[in-house]
């Protein structure tokens, strides 16, 4: 038999020397391969076995070659004699096409001349037949990297020949490279098998390492890891450890370079994998750290620790079957003392949960009702865990829609059930379902017994005595008898202002108002606002009102309740009085958007200020009045003013905050907000919002730094809001066991269902959408002047004058930010009051954000998850569109107008058909909305537009829902005029028309900076549209006289709007 092939000295010039290089491949392969048959026999020994006499009395037509070998003779060569020689051919092979590609080259120089001269030659081998020898010479490199490829083409063929013949007389039924690898890893494992063993010290050491990673303990962690390394420094399990430290310790990317270099040392070590899946964690890349739990677990399969980090991970990833398996492998199996864990509730709990979250219902109660048939003894009445998992599996059979059996399930254990109310709201449901009306009626009323302030019980109330929405007198008799049981409540007689109409409503609003406003309730206004939605209703709440003011109105029915203040005479001096609690209502009725009256509402709230020049929410009612006139500058001094009468009030303070933020002060807005802070936050008062997670004011506070143009501080904001949603995904974690473990199933369900639609929230989608219109713009006009990043149109000397002042502030900037870093390190360590270690931030002001270079990557970093959890939003379909149309993969080189530049999409790599889909999107939420007929003429007008054709998929499948929205040979400029003749009366439209031609027509600029100024005179438009207007002119870069013209011709229809006051204003 021969031996396996050794392999030479690699060295380049082995490689070079071609002839040598194929000498050892020929020799190798006719040592081994060629000569595989010879090889296999040798390995039979017919004695082995001794004669058999009787094997001569028949002929046997087998020959040696189909006859089979012994499995552990096979075993032995293939592992010792021909997988050897291969991985020696392929090492060769290997390191040579590493040399193919070295860039070192001796003739390179010589070749390089001989081209040149070359190059200059006509070759024609008809009329010269030897011109051929003027050819280039090929480089070494290539003919090496050509050489290998062959080989490594022969060499494919060669083993799949000889592993035919090996797999027929030995058995093996895989291929030959599945079998290699096989072998590889195999042989890696067994090499890095004494690297494993470790010392009676070193394991003692091992299990310190543990401990203190633990603790968190990771200074000593780390030296006892190094202690280790010195005896065995390729110990795959200590690296992997040392590596998880190291995490801990904020050096993600080193932590993978270590935990890495650990798995070769020990592939087959279950401990690197699971470390190797809690750094995949840590980066939240879950879909690897699977992999690599999985990975583990088949190494070692009863490792509880792996079994419930992968459970984790697949309860996160929403992966409920695999969640249910993992559960499944948990409950059957033993925990490191020995028990069973089908002994713990938690366990099937946790499996029942999969259950009902993948669907499986039915398999979620058989579960629960399994682990209560194994009790040995019914649980006390006190055991809350006992009870809570009753009515969990009560909610399962409920959404069987099995009612009826919920409802005796439900009875078995109604009067003991430690949760009564949601026992008793679910047993009324359950009636009302099954139609028994009146044990559902009696429910409700004991529901009502317990809180006559929930008006879902009043509802179901309702619904069990079959009272119509249209019988109003059933209805009204059945509050006024709640609202006699109940004469200090106010559900009772809020709820009947909904239903009633003409006199009877008067009267009931009559007696509601006047008793909420002898007793000054300051909330009156926002108890019946909703009710303004019927002009009827809101018109008689006024003349209420108003006759209340001019002392033309008959006093209360049951007597006067300016004495039955909270059931309390001596705090009747305390109250305001009855006229001014009137005077604040109809200040609020006037400054309401449905009966808006701001010169009415600001007379009578300072009437109410006169009487009561203290009351905060006077002050507060104020400054709404001037935010409504658009003079942010009066809404936050009149807010300030308000806060400064209650300074212990933490609402006013956010308040006051929140309007100086919308007068873009934020310095006094987060001095401000630095009153109720921690005092020893890291970061200051910013920093303990952040960690706070408050995002009204980071939302608000990047909406600031937007309007003056700080893109980057913007940006810094938003990002932040984003960060909090990351958190709150991550925060799941935390409930995935704690919620199990305590018991609290339904919570932790309901949690779960709420965080698959996290996103939806309007923060999200607030912060998401100014972060992607910010991008657009870097897009558009990456060039801005550096300081606020507004494009300035002005002359030479003007734009050096402001380049030279922005370099000059952000050098100031550099320099205080320098001194802020001199000063920490001055201070020592860099640790809060509370022993915080304070992370330093990078980039402070948002810079890195504002400068990136890829400003549509991005903004899909944040329209994806707004596209995919904010469907219905309008909005993020419209920023949607703009982010598709401009996406392309290059930029076009042509100079046009910049007012045309950032929708001119020429480009055929545009994702056109994304942003199709976000348009027939936006037209199925809102179809009148002027934004979706701009945007359908300017994707009809760009596709016309494209220097080169779409693809014949793409452009078949664009028209085939393009065409219904605009046909191809259409007048686009007709159908912009007729949607302005259609839709004049209001600026939105207008805006749209304006826009959609100035794309169309570059020519008509001036006359749409003109018709811009003439849309102040519509009767509809709004203080929002004239700011609107004002935005769309700067958009434009309208020349001065415009923007003077338009402020103020604004300016004389609203002169408080901050907005439209010139620096004289």
């Amino acid at each position: 038999m021969s031996q396996p092939s050794s392999k030479p000295g690699l060295t380049p010039q082995f490689c070079f020397n071609e002839t040598a290089l194929r000498d050892f491949l020929r020799l190798s392969r006719v040592a081994i391969d060629d000569s595989i048959i010879q090889n296999l026999n040798a390995l039979m020994t017919p004695a082995r076995a001794g004669f058999d006499p009787s094997s001569t009395a028949e002929r046997h037509t087998q020959t040696s070659r189909t006859r089979p070998i012994d499995a552990e003779a096979c075993q032995g060569f293939k592992d010792n004699v021909l997988f050897q020689s291969w991985q020696t051919r392929s090492d060769v092979l290997a390191y040579c096409a590493g040399v193919a590609v070295n860039p070192e080259d001796p003739d390179l120089i010589a070749r390089e001349a001989e081209s040149a001269k070359d190059r200059e030659r006509v070759v024609d081998e008809r009329l010269d037949p030897y011109s051929g020898r003027f050819f280039p010479r090929e480089a070494r490199t290539e003919s090496l990297a050509n050489l290998i490829r062959n080989e490594r083409g022969v060499e494919g063929i060669i083993r799949a020949r000889t592993w035919g013949l090996v797999t027929e007389r030995c058995g093996d039924g895989s291929g030959w490279q599945e079998a290699l690898d096989i072998w590889r890893a195999t042989r890696a494992a067994n090499m890095s098998q004494q690297q494993l063993q470790l010392g009676a010290k070193e394991r003692s050491l091992f299990a310190q390492i543990v401990k203190h990673y633990e603790s968190k303990q990771y200074k000593k962690g780390l030296k006892c890891a190094e202690q280790v390394l010195r005896k065995s420094p390729k110990h795959g399990d200590t690296q992997a450890m040392k590596a998880l430290i190291i995490n801990a310790q904020g050096n993600t990317d080193e932590a993978f370079v270590l935990c890495k270099e650990a798995l070769k040392n020990a592939m087959k070590s279950h401990v690197c994998w699971h470390v190797y899946g809690l750094l995949w964690r840590c980066v939240k890349n879950y879909e690897e750290a699977i992999k690599a739990y999985k990975f583990a677990l088949k190494l070692e399969p009863d490792s509880q620790q792996i079994l419930r980090d992968l459970a984790l991970l697949q309860i996160q990833m929403r992966d409920y079957q695999g969640y249910i398996q993992s559960r499944r492998t948990i409950l059957q199996s033993k925990t490191p003392n020995g028990q069973r864990n089908s002994n713990y509730r938690l366990n099937w709990t946790a499996l029942a949960v999969a259950q009902h979250l993948a669907g499986e219902l039915y398999d979620a109660e058989r579960t629960l009702t399994t682990f209560e048939e194994t009790l040995r003894s019914t649980p006390p009445k006190s055991d809350n865990e006992h009870s809570e998992a009753l009515l969990y599996k009560n909610t399962i059979i409920a959404e069987t829609g099995e009612t009826e059996r919920a409802l005796e399930h439900l009875e078995a254990f109604y009067k003991s059930n430690l949760d009564r109310t949601a026992a008793m709201e679910m047993r009324a449901h359950y009636l009302l379902q099954l139609d028994r009306m009146e044990e559902a009626e009696k429910a409700y009323r004991a529901l009502l017994d317990r809180n006559a302030e929930y008006r879902a019980y009043y509802d179901g109330l309702r619904k069990a005595m079959k009272i119509e929405d249209s019988d109003t007198q059933s209805l009204k008799t059945l509050y006024e008898e709640y609202a006699k049981k109940n004469p200090r409540g106010d559900t009772a007689k809020r709820v009947p202002l909904e239903f009633l109409q003409g006199d009877g409503f008067r009267e009931a609003a009559d007696h509601y108002l006047q008793q909420m406003l002898h007793k000054g309730v300051p909330s009156t206004f926002a108890n019946i606002k909703a009710l303004y939605s019927d002009p009827t209703k809101r018109k008689t709440v006024q003349s209420l009102a108003e006759s209340y003011l001019s002392e033309t109105y008959p006093p209360l029915a049951n007597g006067s309740a300016e004495k039955q203040l909270n059931g309390d005479e001596k705090s009747e001096t305390k109250q305001p009085s009855f006229d001014v609690s009137v005077l604040y209502f109809l200040a609020q009725h006037y400054n309401y958007h449905l009966s808006r009256d701001l010169a009415r509402s600001m007379e009578l709230i300072d009437r109410a200020i006169e009487v009561q020049p203290k009351e905060v929410n006077y002050h507060l009612t104020k400054a709404r009045i001037w935010k409504h006139l658009g003079n942010t500058q009066k809404a936050s001094e009149t807010m300030e003013k308000a806060r400064s009468l209650d300074e212990r009030d933490r609402y006013i303070n956010t308040k006051a905050a929140k309007y100086q933020l919308r007068n873009d002060e934020n310095e006094a807005a987060i001095t401000n907000m630095g009153k109720f802070t921690r005092k020893e936050a890291v970061g200051g008062p910013l920093g303990d919002l952040i960690d706070m997670q408050c995002m009204w004011y980071v939302t608000e506070d990047g909406e600031a730094y937007l309007r003056q143009g700080n893109f980057g501080l913007a940006l810094k904001r938003f990002a932040t809001v984003y960060d909090i949603f990351e958190t709150w995904q991550e925060d799941q974690f935390d409930f995935h066991t704690f919620s199990i473990r305590k018991g609290q199933v339904r919570a932790y369900v309901d949690m779960l269902k709420w965080e698959d639609h996290l996103r939806e929230h309007p923060y999200f989608s607030r912060a998401a959408i100014s972060a992607i219109r910010i991008y657009l713009r870097l897009f558009d006009g990456p060039k801005t002047n550096g300081v606020n990043g507004e494009h300035k149109d002005v002359g030479a000397n003007e734009r050096k004058k402001a380049q030279k002042k922005a370099r000059k502030a952000q050098e100031k900037q550099e320099q205080v930010e320098a001194e802020k870093k001199d000063a920490k390190k001055t201070a020592g360590t860099s640790t809060g009051a509370d022993g915080e270690v304070k992370k330093e931030d990078t980039d402070p002001q948002g810079d890195k954000l504002a400068q990136t270079t890829e400003p549509l990557v991005d903004a899909m970093k944040v329209l994806t998850p707004l596209l995919e959890y904010s469907p219905k939003n309008i909005e993020a379909q419209h920023v949607g569109f703009e982010v598709f149309v401009r996406r392309s993969e290059s930029s076009t080189e042509e100079t046009i107008h910049p007012v045309q530049q950032k929708y001119d999409l020429r480009k055929p790599t545009g994702k056109y058909l994304l942003a199709l889909r976000c348009l027939l999107a936006a037209r199925s939420i809102d179809s009148s909305h002027p934004l979706n007929h701009e945007q359908a003429i300017r994707l009809r007008h760009t596709l016309k537009s494209i220097a080169e054709p779409l693809p014949p998929q793409v452009s078949e499948a664009l028209e085939g829902e393009l065409s219904s929205l605009i046909a191809p040979d259409a007048d686009l400029s007709k159908l912009n005029s007729d949607f302005l003749a259609s839709n004049s009366d209001r600026a939105s439209n207008v805006r749209a028309f304006l826009r959609t031609r100035q794309v169309l027509d570059s020519k008509s600029t001036d006359e749409n900076q003109k018709d811009v100024i003439r849309t102040l005179a519509l009767p509809s438009v709004s203080l929002e549209d004239a700011v609107s207007g004002l935005e769309l002119l700067n958009d434009w870069h309208a020349e001065s006289r415009y923007q003077e013209d338009y402020m103020a011709a604004a300016h004389e229809r609203w002169p408080e709007a901050t907005a439209f006051m010139s620096s004289k204003d």
